[in-house]
């Protein structure tokens, strides 16, 4: 898999991934305030025609752009399967069993059922077993206890998460010292009814 660059605003808050030719498009634009980390591709252009000499542009892993100071950040990142699956390491909260994506489905810790949301502080990674044992159970209403709360993860971690197979060691150095400064909602469902 290809490296993607991580784009920042101009007070240095993660936003997006860039694949390299959006960030040749943001550098050719002029847009790059500053750079970090290493190198990730060298990406050459046609030649001057007064010089004759071919144009070459190096694409660093983190790039900062011009804009906004303090873009608005999504406190709330969406909810999907696969960065859900990411963020319980592929492992059913139930049983504590680490599980291909096929095999994992998304469960309610409060059923929708009985009126539990699908947001990130009520869903967890099951294995498709223990979620049709649970069912439209309540945790107190049966002896199936949760490994971990569910939890929502704040913008940089969920940026982390959706890239996870192809984050650099420096992208990952710059986005982990913030996971834990941004406040995250904490659960707002009670385990016992």
């Amino acid at each position: 898999m290809e490296a993607r660059i991580l784009r920042l605003n101009i007070a240095g808050q993660p936003i997006e991934w860039l694949h390299w030719q959006q960030a040749v498009t943001v550098e050719a634009r002029g847009l790059v305030a500053w750079r970090l980390g290493e190198v990730v591709r060298t990406v050459r252009g046609g030649r001057c025609r007064l010089s004759g000499r071919r144009t070459r542009m190096a694409l660093s892993s983190i790039i900062a752009c011009d804009g906004e100071r303090m873009t608005p950040v999504k406190a709330n990142p969406p909810l999907t399967n696969s960065a859900l699956f990411l963020r319980d390491k592929n492992q059913c909260l139930y049983c504590g069993q680490i599980f291909t994506f096929a095999d994992l489905s998304r469960d309610h810790v409060h059923p929708s059922s009985r009126g539990g949301e699908d947001k990130w502080e009520n869903v967890v990674a099951a294995c498709k077993r223990c979620n049709q044992k649970k069912g439209d159970s309540l945790l107190s209403e049966i002896d199936m206890p949760l490994i971990a709360l569910p939890y929502r993860p704040n913008p940089y971690e969920y940026l982390a998460l959706t890239n996870s197979a192809r984050i650099l060691g420096d992208q990952m150095a710059y986005l982990q010292p913030q996971f834990h400064h941004y406040s995250c909602a904490r659960p707002t469902f009670s385990l016992v009814a």
